[in-house]
């Protein structure tokens, strides 16, 4: 099992947005490992409080939002940027929760969940947690998901050490999923799913429940 006490190789904490320099460090990647926090699960109601971004250099950065913020003009660059795939665990939550909050349309997207229910058939359990300990042997500290995320002047370590190690594992986890996606015949299948999820972020955000029901 990997230790999960060990530290980021670089750690940086932001209040509205990247700097200069960490968006340049970032926009040369080819892929990046997202997640968000927010208040709860409803869009429009629940606003965005954190967005953690980690590369393949294990460099993580939390970008802290503020209270009636609606830009942050270099991490949309960033997310929109073609080049670079973003990596999400439950894309459709964050993608929907990055256009609500931040006008954000995310762009390409890769999501380890969806990944993981077309290539790991062979389990029901499809969490982040589970999928992370199976695939890059990392056990993951849960306790603090549901937490006040709307405080992010004051986000505790306990809090920002949760957020940072949800996104670490995601590019490994990502790399193990498309090779058994690959290798099951199933990778353009996946490639098609990834290419709806902004779609149904959309009809989240809209309260379309119901429009693929009979």
């Amino acid at each position: 099992m990997t230790d999960l006490s060990a530290q980021p190789r670089t750690f940086a904490v932001f209040d509205g947005d990247l700097d200069a320099d960490w968006a340049d460090r970032y926009s040369h990647a080819t892929a990046l490992a997202v997640d968000t926090e927010a208040m709860g699960l409803i869009h429009g109601r629940d606003r965005l409080c954190l967005v953690q971004i980690c590369d393949a250099e294990d460099q993580v950065s939390c970008i802290r939002i503020a209270l009636g913020q609606t830009e942050a003009p270099r991490l949309k660059a960033l997310m929109e940027q073609a080049s670079i795939e973003k990596v999400f665990h439950f894309a459709r939550f964050d993608v929907a929760a990055l256009a609500t909050g931040l006008g954000i349309r995310v762009n390409p997207i890769f999501c380890t969940k969806v990944g993981s229910r077309l290539a790991r058939t062979y389990s029901p359990r499809h969490g982040l947690k589970e999928v992370v300990m199976e695939l890059v042997g990392v056990e993951l500290d849960k306790q603090a998901q549901s937490s006040d995320w709307g405080r992010v002047d004051e986000l505790s370590e306990t809090q920002l050490a949760y957020a940072a190690n949800d996104a670490r594992y995601l590019l490994p986890a990502r790399d193990r999923l498309k090779e058994m996606l690959q290798r099951e015949g199933r990778w353009e299948l996946a490639e098609r799913c990834f290419a709806c999820i902004p779609v149904m972020s959309d009809l989240d955000r809209f309260r379309f429940t119901q429009t693929f029901e009979h």
